[in-house]
């Protein structure tokens, strides 16, 4: 059982995840956690499985078999060369006006889950993803890639820069978020 919610784990995060904080979450020992680890890799790191899984510096994360690296890099590309999204580009004018912000506030803002939209624009280089230590999760900005494509110096000449980048129901809005039920 233990070893089923290592996999939903790692399966679930889009980053590696460290051991640390998966014995931390499960509650469990260093031997029991290896031992799930250990059957987790006899289980995918085999050549019949598109599936393996990866151990660096204290973190794991689930990665493609590197047999299949031409498929997937195809697939990449496929992803990267198509144009964006009306909800991509809405994301990504959220992330431009009013980074850095958080995946909760954006989905407060458009008011739909946002995951699959920004591993997309991470994929493409146009934003960035960095841990904020106030907010005890990641924040998003826009990449410098981003805003040089652009053809712009700084962020801030963008149009109406300012009024979006201050406007106060937009900060309403994002502040519900934080604001406790009575």
């Amino acid at each position: 059982m233990l070893t089923t919610t290592v996999e939903s784990i790692l399966f679930a995060s889009a980053k590696p995840v460290s051991v640390l904080m998966l014995k931390k979450i499960l509650d469990v020992s260093d031997e029991v956690l290896q031992e799930a680890i250990v059957d987790v890799k006899v289980r995918f790191n085999t050549e019949a499985s598109g599936i393996h899984l990866v151990e660096h510096e204290g973190k794991l994360q689930f990665v493609t078999n590197a047999s299949q690296s031409h498929v997937v890099a195809d697939l990449q590309k496929e992803e990267v060369a198509g144009e964006l999204t009306r909800p991509s580009v809405e994301t990504l004018t959220i992330i431009a006006y009013r980074g850095p912000i958080t995946k909760p506030e954006i989905e407060q803002i458009r008011g739909v889950n946002c995951s699959l939209i920004l591993r997309n624009l991470l994929v493409r280089g146009l934003i960035d993803e960095k841990d904020d230590l106030e907010r005890l999760q990641p924040v998003y900005t826009v990449s410098v890639d981003f805003v040089r494509h652009l053809g712009l110096h700084h962020i801030s000449e963008l149009p109406d820069f300012t009024s979006l980048n201050q406007n106060e129901k937009i900060t309403e809005l994002i502040e519900s978020l934080n604001e406790t039920p009575v």
